[in-house]
């Protein structure tokens, strides 16, 4: 694998210290280095072709003094492009996390690791990408139509890196229209992948603007009222506030453009006349109304409102903050009016896609790429998502699918769960029986427009992207369920809690005893100044506290509940789940390139016992490791041989947690079983 900065930092431990010690990279699988399904491709694109990613000159031309610039468990340990090699494997390993299971929490941490690397703080966007997922889960339920957007944006984000890595055709076309055609590869990598980033994972954070609406719509559609002039609807009022500008970013736009602009509409009509504005034969001042229009007069588009509009429109606000004004590019507007396109707007005021009368052509790749990639992407998810909707909830869609992405093909198979069997029997009749006397042909959506003669939804795409150069064939399956990816428990709450506990797990041991008099802004100050690595490993113990909780009859919920809180833990429910916790930290070690042993305090006593943690750091080694993918009992075997202070600290960090959460509004930990309550103090003392 392409990761020379640790390659590099192994070769000079090696001369330093006399014999080959850490750090290493973790072998890329062999099916991954060849495969061309969705996860080796996606895996493949960044453990591979991203080599480099992120690396300074400037800050290596600094470090040849021994001083070096990267940040681990603090600043100044370890080298920065060895840093950055770290981020890069540690956003490989959450989403390949999030592939196997699909779930919002194994999401959450992609976005967590692209904010990170790519704006340089999380927190800064922590809003814009959690509400998203708050809105869905909470309001969701009362509409009549409407899937899961939060997955949905990060399978959509692993498909087009997967397409980029697999299909030349699409590579060559986005890397021309970039520059990038004489550039090596990975920088052309690098390139798509921060720009495809901010397109993929954000082109849907428009929606609580859209929920709202069809909320309203929904109350009446209940009573079976149509969606038109007789039913009421909402339209937004004083958007300035989002589509302002601002001096700075008027200024930059200047540089990039040559003229000014006075608000967002003004400049995605620009860019999006730029490109296609000659190919499609409309002008720019026709798209500023149109886009301007959408959701003051909600009336004149069927009566819906465009979350994408929204999203192009937030999500700029958000690049004046940690990238600033002047950070502002060609391709970051590029992004925006992809994300404008990708919903509506280009279907339905620019390709007439549904009308065989004014239908335009599909868009080509080479036109607008990012947004080509956008809207093939978004049309192929479907599957995995949430349904909340009413009707979404008794439709039937695809749990899962599988890409073939050979011979600069997409060969999708979208695969059903055989226990709707009795369903499908039943549409498949009520089809085969269907006269065109008898009005509209029955539908099983999404499985009869995949499975029908006419494929619905091969044609769609089709009139909304060219695929000429990139074939598309779509089939259909039948599977039962596996559900075991998915490590659902009771443990319930806002993604806004991850981050919490997070950072309060990290105040653990500096702040031991003074849980009552630590600020939350002097934790997440702590927490702010790790590098991704250590945020990841908090967040992930985070995540896998439910599963501990679930071993353990327990859960955790912001909802009052009729439960025993629990305030401590007795030392059988400790037996449980510490040796689960030791696991965690072992396999994320191991996948990160950690390997087991003491050298570190050896070499560090040898020069006075100086800076053994960034010593460890340097060599990524560690005593508590394990050096090959061992068994869970084979872990948990190595747990009860270490010594009871090493023990310890599988779960005593719990016990902070328990005190240091409280000062997050709301979340508490309950028992499913009543019993008699055991204080914190006799749970310590007796689990000790």
């Amino acid at each position: 694998m392409s990761y020379t900065a640790l390659d590099l930092m192994r070769e000079k431990n090696t001369h330093d210290f006399g014999r080959e010690l850490g750090p290493f990279v973790p072998e890329l699988p062999e099916a991954y280095k060849t495969g061309m399904d969705l996860k080796s491709a996606a895996l493949r694109f960044l453990h591979e072709r991203c080599e480099g990613l992120r690396f300074d000159a400037d800050k290596t031309q600094k470090e040849s003094s021994g001083n070096y610039q990267g940040t681990s468990t603090q600043a100044f340990q370890i080298p920065y492009n060895m840093q950055m090699d770290i981020d890069r494997l540690c956003l490989a390993r959450e989403l390949e996390t999030f592939i196997d299971s699909g779930v919002a929490e194994d999401a959450y941490t992609v976005y967590y690791s692209f904010l990170e690397m790519f704006t340089g703080t999380y927190g800064s966007a922590q809003k814009m990408v959690e509400l998203l997922s708050e809105f869905e889960m909470n309001a969701s339920s009362l509409l009549m139509k409407h899937r899961d957007h939060y997955s949905h944006s990060v399978y959509v984000f692993t498909l087009g890196l997967a397409i980029y890595e697999a299909n030349k055709t699409f590579r060559d076309a986005f890397n021309k229209f970039y520059g990038l055609a004489d550039k090596d590869e990975h920088t052309a990598a690098a390139f798509f992948l921060e720009y495809w980033g901010m397109t993929a994972l954000f082109h849907d954070i428009g929606y609580p603007f859209e929920i709202p609406f069809e909320q309203v719509l929904a109350y009446f559609e209940v009573d079976k009222h149509q969606r038109g002039e007789n039913c009421p609807y909402i339209a937004y009022r004083n958007l300035a506030p989002l589509e302002q500008l601002g001096e700075p970013m008027q200024m930059q736009l200047e540089k990039l453009f040559g003229r000014k602009f006075n608000n967002v509409p003004e400049l995605l009509a620009y860019d999006t006349a730029r490109l296609l504005g000659e190919a499609y034969g409309f002008c720019e001042g026709y798209l500023q109304r149109v886009i301007s229009d959408k959701p003051l007069n909600p009336e004149h588009f069927g009566y819906f409102m465009d979350h994408a509009c929204f999203s192009a429109a937030r999500l700029l606000q958000e690049m004046k903050g940690p990238m600033g004004a002047a950070g502002l590019t060609v391709a970051h507007v590029d992004a925006l009016s992809a994300i404008v396109l990708h919903n509506s707007l280009f279907k339905f005021s620019v390709a007439y896609y549904k009308d065989p009368q004014k239908r335009k052509p599909p868009l080509r790749m080479e036109q607008h790429p990012l947004a080509f990639l956008l809207m093939l992407c978004d049309e192929l998810q479907c599957w995995d998502r949430t349904a909340y909707g009413r009707n979404s909830r008794t439709e039937l869609h695809p749990m899962a699918a599988s890409f073939n992405l050979s011979n600069g093909k997409i060969d999708a198979t979208y695969i059903y769960d055989i226990g709707e069997k009795e369903k499908i029997n039943a549409y498949e009749a009520a089809a085969k029986n269907w006269k065109p006397e008898d009005g509209k042909p029955p539908r099983l959506k999404a499985y009869s427009d995949m499975a029908e003669k006419g494929q619905r939804f091969l044609t769609d795409i089709e009139h909304i992207v060219d695929l000429k150069d990139l074939p598309l064939t779509v089939n259909t399956d039948l599977l039962k369920p596996d559900r075991k990816s998915k490590h659902t428990y009771l443990s319930m709450s806002s993604f806004l809690h991850i981050y919490d506990f997070a950072v309060a797990l990290n105040g653990r041991y500096r702040y031991q005893g003074q849980e009552d008099s630590v600020t939350t802004e002097e934790l997440e100050h702590d927490f702010e100044e790790l590098s991704l690595e250590y945020k990841l490993s908090n967040i992930n113990q985070v995540k896998a506290f439910s599963k501990y909780l679930n071993a353990i009859d327990c859960f955790y919920t912001d909802r009052p509940v009729d439960f025993d809180e629990v305030r401590g833990f007795t030392p059988e429910q400790i037996d449980i789940f510490a040796p689960m916790e030791h696991a965690r930290w072992v396999r994320e070690h191991h996948a990160l390139g950690w390997r087991c042993d003491d050298v570190y305090e050896e070499l560090g006593a040898k020069g006075g016992n100086q800076d053994i943690k960034s010593l460890r750091e340097r060599l990524r080694c560690h005593k508590l490791c394990m050096n090959s993918w061992n068994s869970e009992q084979d872990i948990i075997e190595h747990y009860h041989k270490l010594p009871p202070e090493e023990q310890d600290k599988d779960w005593k960090p719990f016990y902070t947690m328990l005190r240091l959460i409280r000062k997050y509004d709301g979340l508490r930990i309950y028992r499913l079983e009543s019993e008699p309550a055991v204080s914190e103090a006799q749970d310590s003392t007796s689990a000790s």
